[in-house]
């Protein structure tokens, strides 16, 4: 962060954006007052909904058909963006102003690699050549934390994960060294250690460049410490803003301490052991038993010549009835993958999996998917999960219909009790998927997997695309919902506040290796292995 503030790269004054949704028009951009400037950091926080996305979006152009900038003035530069042709526009996005999307699910074009895509915006500006292009990409993929970069630029969006799309789209917007980068939610899929190692070279792009960054975030740790000037809103309007510091230690709105309030720290780990000393009881009973689980991809060739990638490594665990076990590592650790084989949606290369005594590792068929509906994955990503053709109704009572569990009307009355214990606004039901943000499709995606009543659950990253205060209830939800059912979480996350607050042990993976597994409070307040020392290490100091 910089120390003395040139003029302002951008400002937004009185910006008003609607929705046009049936016969009515919902406004969700109510005035908005923004400034950055040259080698500024700011950020808007704020729960889901609240119109952080919106106001990026009329930034850049880029708000759906829809949508209508209805009053206000943007200007770039000291020049107005109101009213800018196409063409003008094409040549501004992705040079002078970049931007990193929130959902990398929806930005990445699935039938392109990932290497090209990163690279366009050198070939589109006419800023590379075609092979200057390249190992462009390959430097800017390894800047954002990919592993095996020269290898992983000639693979396709479908074989990286959630955190790793991430990267991807972050490496795609800086590579035109723009002079304002928004990034709208850039490191909610990421690991503490690649979310520090990419704002560590942002804020050295800011300070050396002058490039202008504007964050938008649920992530207040991240603000709190990466910001120069925050900016809080509230369904639709700034409530709050000013230096970071003085935001976050003396807020002057209510919405804005019981944001702070809500946030994840790594201090609620002895909360967590004092409120389930008495449920569980360690060295019970195994719900899952994992035996020497391996898994092993192919690569396509590249320059490093690697021709595998062994995503589990040997694994043995357990997981016991009525915990919640979080699984904690870096981006391309293992996580999704180990979750993914427990659940059988991949076959191990070699090793056993074992449910309630069964061994399930060669499990197919009509048995497996009877037994399937005695676990559920929320996934990562609930754009990919959520059927767009369907309404949110639907697609939460899709498991009963396939199971054949009740009628109509019993389904409708479960579906809209999920809806309500999800925390997903009242009319939410009759909707689509892309007519939700991130967070009400995520708490969409949790509505679905509690369909069925399972026993077990595998929660892939399942809070990280929700604001501090929808995620306190969410994993409020899934406590209760655990004592009064006894449920097994597998807890997949790269957020160690959110272990804290909800995991009973943790295990740490990296490299797909198993390095150290134990009670969650023995494991933050006595690591025994560096690598988890370092996680602990990168966590913000707002919500250490």
């Amino acid at each position: 962060m910089v120390e003395q503030l040139s003029d302002a790269i951008l400002r937004v004054e009185g910006l008003r954006v609607s929705y046009r949704i049936g016969d009515r028009e919902v406004e969700a951009v109510r005035g908005v007052d923004l400034t950055v400037r040259r080698g500024e950091v700011v950020a808007i926080v704020g729960e889901s909904g609240s119109g952080k996305s919106t106001v990026a979006q009329a930034i850049m152009n880029l708000l759906a058909p829809n949508a209508e900038v209805t009053g206000g003035e943007i200007s770039f530069d000291g020049q107005s963006l109101r009213g800018l042709s196409e063409a003008r526009w094409r040549a501004i996005r992705g040079r002078v102003m970049g931007l990193v999307p929130q959902d990398p699910s929806l930005s990445l074009n699935p039938v392109r690699s990932v290497g090209a895509q990163v690279a366009e915006p050198l070939l589109v500006h006419g800023l590379a050549s075609k092979r200057q292009a390249e190992g462009k990409a390959v430097e800017l993929l390894e800047m954002a934390g990919i592993t095996y970069p020269a290898e992983r630029a000639k693979q396709y969006p479908h074989q990286f994960s959630g955190g790793m799309k991430q990267r991807a789209l972050i490496a795609g917007g800086l590579a035109a060294d723009p002079d304002l980068l928004i990034a709208d939610e850039p490191t909610s899929a990421l690991d503490v250690t690649v979310q520090k190692q990419i704002l560590d070279h942002l804020e050295k792009l800011s300070a050396e460049l002058g490039t202008a960054i504007l964050l938008i975030t649920h992530d207040l740790g991240m603000a709190a410490e990466r910001a120069d000037t925050v900016v809080v809103m509230r369904k639709g309007e700034v409530v709050d803003s000013g230096p970071a510091g003085e935001v976050m230690t003396n807020p002057s709105h209510e919405y804005t301490r019981a944001l702070i309030a809500a946030a994840p720290r790594l201090s609620a780990h002895e909360r967590r052991a004092a409120a389930t000393s008495e449920r569980i009881v360690f060295g019970g009973e195994p719900i899952v038993e994992i035996q020497n689980l391996t898994k092993v991809f192919p690569l396509p060739k590249g320059e490093g010549g690697k021709k595998s990638l062994t995503a589990v490594d040997d694994v043995t665990l357990e997981i016991r009835r009525g915990e919640t076990l979080a699984v904690v590592g870096e981006s391309g650790s293992g996580k999704s993958t180990l979750a993914r084989l427990v659940l059988r949606l991949d076959d191990p290369t070699s090793g056993s999996i074992r449910f309630e005594g069964q061994d399930i590792t060669d499990l197919k068929g009509e048995k497996l998917r009877q037994l399937r509906r005695r676990f559920q994955m929320v996934y990562q990503s609930p754009f990919d999960s959520l059927n767009p053709r369907m309404t949110i109704e639907q697609l939460i009572t899709e498991p009963l219909l396939s199971f054949g569990e009740g009628d109509r009307a019993s389904r409708s009355a479960r579906a809209r009790d999920l809806a309500d214990q999800t925390a997903l606004p009242g009319g939410m039901l009759d909707r689509y998927p892309d007519e939700l943000s991130g967070g009400q499709r995520q708490r969409v995606a949790i509505a679905r997997a509690l369909a069925l009543d399972p026993e077990f659950i595998v929660l892939d990253e399942a809070v990280s695309a929700l604001d501090v205060s929808v995620q306190a209830q969410v994993l409020a939800l899934l406590d209760e919902l655990q004592r009064e059912r006894e449920l097994t979480y597998m807890f997949i996350t790269h957020d160690l506040g959110v272990v804290a607050e909800s995991a009973d042990r943790v295990a740490v993976l990296k490299n797909g290796v198993l390095v150290e597994c134990d009670e969650t409070g023995k494991l933050f307040t006595n690591p025994q292995e560096d690598y988890t020392r370092m996680l602990i290490d990168a966590v913000p100091a707002f919500t250490a």
